[in-house]
């Protein structure tokens, strides 16, 4: 699957917010938002144009793109199996994107960021329910244990990261045994416990066109 491997904080510099693609470089001063928070390129700090319509659809659904990781094709099929579920498709598109494996990895603190989780998972890194999973778009149910590889415990990236991200938390749909080092899918993710400063509303306008 392609992946964007260009600079990301460029990413977050033409969302103009933070979107912590880079770990723990979002929580420094050396983030680019802080330091340059106008748009990349030539024109950036002049471009002021108010947005409306389908430029503020297509700006929803680049930040959630770009959050996630993924690309147009992948997002649009999450889209379409979102359209096909029962619920509302906006609030179902995040559950899914929320599922995936990645982000469960990157939400239970095993590691810095979604980039991250999605390199050491292609590694090896990681059991579901036992058995090695190395598809980063892997979805999970409700009831799966994540845990890391017996010889993967003493890795310098996962130890370094569960260091670094200590305190921030995990999701109430998550939870973390820190003795077993291993997290489970406790319950579907609803809404409100999806904590992204989205409107997935736009994104349902965007694709019904």
């Amino acid at each position: 699957m392609a992946r964007y491997i260009g600079p990301v904080c460029r990413l977050c510099r033409r969302e103009g917010m933070k979107l912590f693609l880079k770990g723990e470089r979002c929580y420094t001063e050396k983030c680019a938002i802080e330091k340059r928070n106008f748009a990349p390129g030539q024109h950036g700090k002049t471009r002021k144009a108010k947005l409306a319509g389908y430029g503020l659809q297509l700006r929803e659904k680049q930040k959630v793109k770009r959050i996630y990781g993924v690309l147009e094709d992948q997002f649009r099929g999450y889209f379409e199996e979102a359209e096909r579920t029962r619920g509302v498709t906006g609030v179902t598109l995040l559950q899914l994107l929320e599922r995936r494996l990645d982000n469960v990895i990157y939400r239970l603190g095993l590691s810095t960021s979604r980039a991250q989780a999605r390199q050491l998972v292609r590694h090896g890194h990681y059991l579901i329910n036992g058995k090695k999973v190395d598809i980063p778009s892997y979805s999970l149910k409700q009831g799966d244990v994540i845990s890391i590889l017996g010889r993967s415990q003493k890795n310098p990236t996962i130890e370094h990261a569960m260091q670094e991200v200590k305190g921030r938390g995990i999701p109430e749909w998550l939870s973390f045994d820190s003795g077993s080092l291993s997290g489970r899918v406790v319950s579907m993710p609803t809404r409100e416990q999806i904590n992204l400063p989205v409107q997935e509303q736009l994104i349902v306008e965007l694709y019904s066109k």
